[in-house]
């Protein structure tokens, strides 16, 4: 919401109320980093290692310290869109925590087709 929101027609650019806020010197800057805060706080939550919030905090400091920047700033916060970062950082932290590392047993087919020769040794063996 804070950073792709709205959308400048025939463009693709797309923004949010971060730029919008920045608009307003430095209160609005300072306002657009405390909207930063919830997806930090979620990632201290759910135990995200140190190194990604602080990857996190560094796209919000960087935003934000651009953003002091009349004018420029604003354009930098359509471009950076550091919460869509942090999101896509926790993101990916969280899918490599859910999804099952690969493992070393055999896949299910492979037994399958063990256990049908095993059968068929069986059965030539009952035949003989």
């Amino acid at each position: 919401m804070t950073d792709s929101q709205f959308s400048i027609p025939f463009t693709g650019i797309r923004f949010g109320v971060d730029p919008i806020l920045g608009l307003i010197p430095v209160i609005g800057d300072f306002i657009g980093l405390l909207l930063s805060l919830p997806v930090l706080i979620e990632a201290n939550r759910i135990g995200a290692p140190t190194e990604l919030k602080r990857k996190m905090i560094r796209n919000m400091i960087i935003e934000a310290v651009m953003g002091l920047v009349p004018v420029v700033g604003d354009v930098f916060d359509v471009y950076w869109k550091a919460n869509t970062r942090n999101t896509a950082l926790l993101r990916g932290w969280i899918k490599s925590h859910i999804v099952p590392e690969k493992t070393t047993e055999p896949k299910e087919w492979v037994m399958i087709v063990v256990l049908g020769l095993l059968l068929v040794v069986l059965l030539a063996w009952l035949i003989l």
